[in-house]
């Protein structure tokens, strides 16, 4: 096998071993039906191989995945300001490290007060102190 093929089979291969979903361009602002998946809580990236997501639907409802348990809460959007009730969510347990990010993750969403997009097009959530919650949004599933 040439060292070029070699060198294009493991690239592909950590390519779809990074666990990123597909994401869509930066839209124009934020509004409901939207999908975003987290990045970063705060100043620390997610565990590896975890995926935490948050959904803006119609009606004020938001829910999504908590990297272990499904949650849901209630939101109001106006304009630059974005608040949610606190999240409820299931009842599963996971190993540590994801049961604690993923109670890092609710109580700082239930935190914000702000939201804005980064020059890199991802959505920012700030709470009124510390760094915010990064998310990319997601491509509309097919």
């Amino acid at each position: 096998m040439s060292y070029r093929l070699a060198v294009l089979l493991v690239t592909a291969a950590l390519t779809a071993c990074t666990g990123r979903l597909p994401v869509a361009e930066k839209p124009a602002s934020l509004q409901a039906g939207s999908r975003w998946q987290v990045e970063w809580l705060g100043e620390r990236p997610l565990v590896d191989n975890s995926h935490l997501s948050l959904t803006l639907a119609e009606e004020g409802r938001a829910y999504g995945d908590g990297g272990c348990n499904r949650w849901l809460s209630s939101y109001e959007l106006h304009g630059e300001q974005l608040t949610f009730t606190a999240p409820s969510s299931t009842l599963m347990a996971c190993p540590g490290a994801l049961m604690e990010q993923e109670q890092r993750f609710l109580h700082m969403l239930s935190k914000i007060t702000r939201w804005d997009f980064s020059t890199t097009g991802q959505l920012q959530l700030w709470a009124d102190q510390g760094d915010p919650i990064r998310l990319w949004p997601l491509k509309e599933e097919d």
